[in-house]
């Protein structure tokens, strides 16, 4: 848009069309809830969000097209229902923490599910006031481009023309729900694992007994899992060949070597210990315990370093959002009185008070923590300033290149260090300095996100003519009932897992890498208890990534801190998303073509991805409530497993190249710009 020209919405100003209506509202806060949940189960099993405003523009449309609503009520609905995405993105990433920590004994508790509940309410609400001083200033700022606001707004427009592809959105979910109930049942086999010797040697014992020992690995197959496919498919398959090689450094030479060299020593533990017999489950549990004991503390390094370097390589960014967050208050608080409905905000008396009143809560949650008046009160001086800063800086990168590539996790590191330094400084250590640490760190994670989902909402509803003070308003709502229940999804999954004879949130099922790293830095930084030399090794391994220009080095720490069938699957999902794009070149689409399929293969994996998780947080609860899920095979076979990636893949490839359409149809917009 030339910066010369007046901007123009979609609806005009002095259009007096239904906007925050009671139906809007409340499918707004049903899908705050449902894609919320969908993402905590997505991000604690693959360290992972997808952007929840393409579903939420999808589903909105198609239900309010039902009872003809008006577009600005698709836009408040959208609004509303991707805020609970960003809300689970701040809750994954640090509330397991406290657990993993050891700052609670249990999961769940009264007072613990109004501790995350506070968190989670206090970041939102910081997130959202933030955002409504700075809205107008970086909304109308010619030099962001606002990809993916663009894109969704294209997608509402498109949708005044009966073309929504809530169908494909639909359908998949669908499909990705029945393969995970049929997974639960045991119908086809989850994944398949084999140790394979690589040497044998044998052990004698003081007692005259022996051990054949053996060195070898762990094979893996990947897990069959319509949202693992999904996320490999969204990303692409540049990226998720790069989480693979996560997965290969560590269960194709970490632990190989590992047990070569501590494999003796391990088995001569075990038959000091009474156990007799080694098998190849022996094996497999020493492999495993290698990974979790040594490989896992070195990709945290590596995770550490790579966050570091992803501040670092954005770092005129960064410093272009904190100077322009200085100067765009000033700017902003010079325009609260505006007539213009397409230009007002919540009055900025009412946004001021509201986050003294946010910091007021948040000196009393910290102190609560600390137990200790001087560190809350500089635990909340913190909280104000940073979450201030990574606010703007979240809305300017979302700006920039969209909320889905916004590094949450490495403004929430920062902030992390920099309070556990201070609370060790102040004196605060062990538990309550821990405690104090994650909290801050929580609160600025959730605003982080939250500002970062709601700017580029409110730019998609300066591009249709939304009133903001409705949008801002409405997302209040969003971030009170996300808040609210975003817990039950975390608790559900941590105490079905243990039901289920897992370990719970941090275990296998649902690592939380994200969350584990916070808290081991906490602990590390405040309580001393940091495993430095496997922290140091994965640090160089990152700078070696980084010098030899890994396009993305957290990516590779992260596969290798999830289990192996985990960053298996992404990959194969990123290997469809490849094969589509060779076809689509083979078939010589034009970029009309090429748009409609990308389009439709991104709505195709976002439901297989909220089809899987609804279905997986549903057979939670059955775990958490003692219900006997019933069993069609004592051991299914894999060979129906591999029936079922064939579908999956069909459906990927096939139905985005059947309906690219006509060359002569007019581009649609893209989801993934």
């Amino acid at each position: 848009m030339a910066e010369n020209k007046p901007f123009v919405p979609f609806v005009s100003p002095e259009s007096s069309m239904s906007e925050f209506t009671i139906r809007a509202l409340i499918i707004g806060l049903v899908m705050c809830v449902v894609l919320g949940a969908a993402n905590a189960y997505l991000g604690l099993k693959a360290g992972m969000t997808i952007a929840a405003t393409y579903p939420a523009a999808v589903i909105g449309m198609a239900i309010l097209r039902v009872v003809k609503g008006s577009i600005l009520e698709e836009n408040f609905a959208r609004t509303v229902g991707s805020i609970g995405e960003s809300v689970a993105a701040g809750a994954i990433f640090t509330i397991p923490a406290f657990m993993i920590a050891g700052v609670w004994d249990e999961f769940y508790t009264t007072q613990h599910y109004i501790e995350a509940t506070l968190i989670m309410f206090v970041g939102g609400i910081i997130g959202i006031l933030f955002v409504t001083i700075l809205r107008r200033v970086m909304v109308e700022d010619h030099e962001l481009p606002f990809p993916e606001s663009v894109a969704a707004g294209e997608i509402h427009k498109a949708g005044r023309s009966g073309k929504s592809g809530a169908k494909f959105l639909f359908w998949a979910m669908g499909l990705g729900a029945l393969i995970q109930v049929l997974k639960q049942v045991q119908f086809f086999a989850a994944s398949w694992e084999k140790f394979v010797y690589f040497i044998q040697q044998k052990i004698n014992f003081p007692n005259g007994a022996s051990v054949d020992a053996s060195g070898g690995a762990l094979l893996s197959t990947p897990g069959v899992s319509p949202a693992y496919m999904g996320v490999g498919y969204i990303i692409g398959p540049n990226l998720a060949a790069l989480n693979f090689t996560g997965g290969l450094l560590a269960w194709g030479l970490f632990v190989p070597l590992l047990l070569y060299f501590l494999g003796p020593d391990l088995i001569a533990s075990l038959q000091t210990n009474g156990t007799t017999e080694i098998t190849d489950e022996t094996w497999v549990g020493l492999a495993n315990n290698v990974w979790r004991s040594i490989v896992r503390p070195i990709a945290i390094g590596g995770m550490l370093m790579s966050a570091a370097f992803t501040l670092y390589r954005m770092r005129k960014s960064l410093g272009a959002g904190i100077r322009r967050a200085v100067g765009d208050v000033k700017k902003a608080a010079a325009g609260t009185h505006v007539e213009i409905r397409t230009e007002k905000d919540m009055n900025f008396k009412w946004v001021f008070i509201g986050i003294a009143l946010a910091a007021v809560a948040t000196f009393f949650i910290y102190n609560y923590f600390a137990g200790d008046v001087i560190a809350a009160i500089v635990a909340t001086i913190v909280m104000v300033i940073a979450g201030f800063f990574f606010a703007a800086v979240s809305g300017y990168l979302v700006g920039l290149i969209g909320s889905s590539n916004n590094p949450i996790s490495g403004l929430t590191i920062s902030t992390l260090i920099i309070a556990a330094i201070l609370m060790v400084a102040l004196g605060v250590t062990g538990i309550p300095g821990i405690a104090a640490v994650l909290g801050v760190a929580a609160v600025i994670c959730v605003a982080a996100a939250v500002a970062g989902e709601m700017l580029q909402d409110l730019k998609v509803g300066h591009i249709l003519g939304g009133t903001p003070w409705k949008m801002q308003v409405g997302d209040l709502f969003g971030v009170l009932l996300a808040a609210a229940v975003m817990f039950f999804p975390l608790l559900i999954l941590h105490q079905g897992d243990i039901n289920t004879g897992g370990t719970g949130l941090g275990g296998k099922a649902y690592p939380a890498p994200q969350a584990s790293l916070m808290a081991i830095l906490a602990k590390g930084i405040v309580g001393g208890d940091m495993a430095w030399p496997l922290i140091i090794v994965g640090i160089l391994m990152a700078v070696g990534f980084i010098l030899v220009k890994v396009k993305s080095p957290m990516l590779v720490c992260v596969g290798m801190y999830l289990p192996l069938e985990t960053s298996f699957a992404i990959f194969v999902g990123g290997l469809i998303k490849g094969i589509l794009d060779k076809v689509s070149a083979r078939r010589n689409f034009n970029e009309a073509q090429k748009a409609r399929t990308e389009n439709n293969g991104v709505l195709l994996a976002s439901g297989l991805i909220a089809g899987e998780a609804l279905i997986g947080l549903l057979f939670a609860f059955f775990a958490v409530v003692e219900w006997k899920t019933p069993v069609i095979f004592a051991e299914p076979s894999f060979l129906v497993s591999l029936l079922i990636f064939g579908v999956i893949g069909y459906v990927l490839v096939k139905v985005p190249l059947s309906n690219a359409g006509r060359p002569d149809e007019p581009a649609p917009p893209s989801a993934m710009m």
